[in-house]
């Protein structure tokens, strides 16, 4: 460009654009900086932002095709290392970074990824305790989310057919990484509960990197875990494995088999608690009966002791004993009594008049009346004579005094 020519905005704008992007240093920069001023512009998906360190700024753009693969969201004030280019917004004639990049500084994007989802959801509420559904206890349909082809589904087979046999396990193949992964897994949840096809769901896979586990902590799939109306156990990766599937689930098991073993019950611990339970039972009813045979036993004795016929017993065993003393009080006295009417019969006996008339004696009496005297008689009376063995009527012919 000589001197001397007179050149329009748009010209020379365009002139710095096309040496800048002749410039291969500036075609892939490294920037280290922080973000301020950040803007998702909602309608084309584009972020807009400024650069900054201590001592100077740059504006910069990052495009929606670029910034679909990042694993994070750009915040203010976070610190972070861009890669991209260096051209010119001819329009405002203002040079700028054209981000392909970003990786926050110090802290991987998986790991910030995480931990901006983990606080979101958790603000809403998705993680809280009271919305965690219980697991049933005697589930007749097991739900599978995972990989025909993986580990995972042959431990869920196993451990399930061993424990609790009769449960009906019902797989929904998916990818477990990969692009497409999230949204499988999100679908095959979706399609359980519109189906109504298990009492309960296993959603999860066997260990990997963080980079293969990260469909398990997609927005996407956390939002229909908390939002199955079936129970979810999240079962991903291994033990030490966290994902924000867990803790959208109802409940966390730390590999597969332990997600098995939360789902269904031991039928042979069931069955051995079944017969415990029956032998306890027995032992209980033997008892009570034991205890109630024992007041029955004591009610009957004070029964028996207040009974009217133990008294009515009592009252005659009281009359028996009665009428014996009496009949032996009677028996006495009739037994005195009789010795001394014997000895008075035989006092009357030798004093009787049978015995002075069977002597040799009679006995005269005149009108019935026995004569004592002489002069209770005259000559002509009549009298009758007793003597030994009868009777005589006899008349006075004379009568003599001495």
């Amino acid at each position: 460009m000589s001197n001397g020519v007179v050149l329009s905005v748009s010209q020379l704008n365009r002139y710095v654009k096309s040496i800048i992007e002749q410039d291969m240093n500036l075609q892939t920069v490294f920037v280290q900086g922080e973000i301020s001023n950040f803007t998702n512009h909602y309608k084309t998906g584009h972020y807009y932002m400024t650069i900054k360190d201590e001592y100077s700024s740059i504006k910069a753009v990052m495009f929606k095709t670029a910034n679909m693969r990042l694993k994070f969201m750009p915040e203010n004030s976070m610190n972070v290392i861009i890669r991209g280019r260096v051209s010119v917004f001819e329009r405002d004639g203002q040079y700028q970074l054209y981000i392909d990049d970003m990786q926050p500084d110090g802290t991987g994007s998986f790991s910030l990824a995480f931990e901006q989802l983990k606080n979101k959801l958790a603000k809403e509420g998705l993680f809280d305790a009271d919305k965690k559904k219980p697991i049933p206890a005697y589930p007749a349909r097991v739900g599978v989310v995972t990989s025909p082809t993986g580990a995972a589904i042959r431990d869920i087979i196993n451990v399930i057919s061993r424990r609790f046999p009769m449960t009906e396990l019902v797989l929904c193949p998916v990818a477990v990484q990969g692009d497409y992964a999230a949204p499988q897994i999100k679908a095959a949840i979706e399609l359980f509960n519109a189906e109504k096809a298990a009492d309960v769901l296993i959603v999860g896979r066997g260990g990997g990197s963080v980079e293969e586990l990260w469909a398990f902590n997609e927005e996407m799939v956390a939002r229909a875990v908390a939002a199955s109306e079936i129970p979810v156990i999240s079962a991903v990766g291994h033990e030490t494995d966290f994902t924000i599937c867990d803790f959208a689930a109802d409940l966390r098991a730390p590999t597969p088999s332990a997600a098995a073993e939360l789902a269904v019950p031991d039928s042979f611990q069931q069955r051995e608690m079944f017969y415990g339970a029956i032998r306890r039972m027995n032992s209980a009813i033997a008892d009570r009966l034991g205890s109630e045979r024992a007041v029955l036993e004591l009610h009957k004795a004070t029964l028996k002791r207040l009974s009217p016929q133990n008294y009515i017993d009592n009252l005659r065993v009281r009359c028996d004993r009665a009428a014996m003393e009496m009949d032996s009080v009677v028996r006495h006295e009739m037994t005195v009594k009789s010795k001394k009417l014997s000895e008075l019969c035989a006092k009357l006996d030798a004093m009787s008049p049978l015995k002075i008339l069977a002597r040799g004696y009679s006995v005269a009496s005149k009108e019935g009346r026995i004569i004592s005297d002489i002069n209770s008689v005259a000559e002509g009376d009549k009298i009758n004579v007793r003597v030994s063995g009868g009777e005589m009527e006899c008349e006075v012919t004379g009568v003599s005094v001495k």
